[in-house]
């Protein structure tokens, strides 16, 4: 069993990441995590040239098979469908590190943002696997030809699709990770403050709010356009969180981005992810759909 653990715990975090990106879901890419060690415990290790290969292969059709009954469940979902927040940086408030658990073994960065899994979505299963592997994750294109089961050419024509899908969609952004985080920092504290007029400095003018409720609290059941109106909607959810009993609230990177969490007492309240272009914040996603905030649960 040590033989094979350690080939497994090498790259679980691997495993953790390509499952939560094709899959949207903490809780679901855990479970494939935990398949996939089911399957690989009771393979003939003698008979496996690579390891990695081998395990991301077991972990992308486990996804894939889970990906299908997910998006059915989400067609009757409570308003906007949102992915899982994951807190990949320090906790806001104790400033500890992130867990070193599955879940902050995730990548972090652009390719891990809530607005990139997103665009996702709109990919179909097999696109959204190849564009993972191939894409974040760099594997050669005949891993992911044999992982796929699909001819090489077919992989590079299918990852051609999913690129210019992806780049057509996917939002703007500062590189510049300081400035996105300065800009965050203004918009809290702004919030905070009740500062209107320092909101509308930094929201752009066609800002673009989603919130994810799942029918489990209150949440604006269609997105929300335009900066007064994502300004008023803002103010009206830190009100609510302020009159919360023992509530900690922080600037916090969230999938590998700027973002906004909260706790009320040891329980995630929200998380809130930010897309900031040119200085001004372009668009904002806000999860408080209780069911989805495992990814804060290590830091409360």
């Amino acid at each position: 069993m040590t033989e094979a653990l350690a080939p497994f715990d090498r790259h679980r975090g691997l495993l953790f990441s390509v499952a939560y990106q094709m899959l949207g879901s903490v809780a679901d890419a855990e479970d494939v995590v935990q398949d996939t060690w089911l399957r690989w415990s009771a393979v003939d290790r003698g008979e496996v040239a690579d390891a990695r290969a081998y395990l991301v292969r077991i972990a992308t059709h486990l996804a894939l098979d889970r990906l299908g009954s997910a998006r059915a469940r989400r067609e009757s979902y409570v308003g906007p469908w949102l992915p899982e927040p994951l807190l990949t940086g320090t906790d806001p408030v104790t400033t500890a590190p992130a867990p070193a658990d599955p879940v902050a073994a995730a990548e972090v960065g652009e390719q891990v943002s809530l607005a990139l899994l997103v665009v996702l979505e709109t990919l179909s299963p097999a696109e959204r696997a190849l564009f993972v592997l191939r894409e974040v994750f760099g594997l050669p294109t005949a891993e992911v030809a044999t992982t796929l089961g699909r001819s090489e050419s077919a992989v590079r024509q299918m990852a051609h699709r999913a690129r210019e899908h992806v780049q057509a969609r996917r939002p703007r952004f500062d590189t510049d990770r300081r400035a996105q985080f300065e800009v965050t920092e203004r918009f809290f504290a702004a919030c905070a403050g009740g500062d209107v007029g320092e909101l509308l400095a930094v929201l752009a003018p066609d800002v673009v709010l989603v919130s994810d409720g799942g029918g489990k609290v209150t949440a604006a059941l269609r997105p929300i356009t335009g900066a007064d109106k994502v300004a008023r909607f803002a103010l009206g959810v830190a009100a609510q969180g302020l009159e919360l009993a023992d509530v900690r609230i922080g600037v916090a990177e969230v999938n590998g981005g700027p973002g906004i969490v909260a706790w009320a007492g040891g329980d995630p309240l929200l998380a809130m992810s930010l897309v900031v272009a040119d200085g001004r914040i372009e668009q904002v996603l806000l999860v408080r759909n209780p069911d989805k905030l495992a990814g804060l649960r290590g830091t409360s």
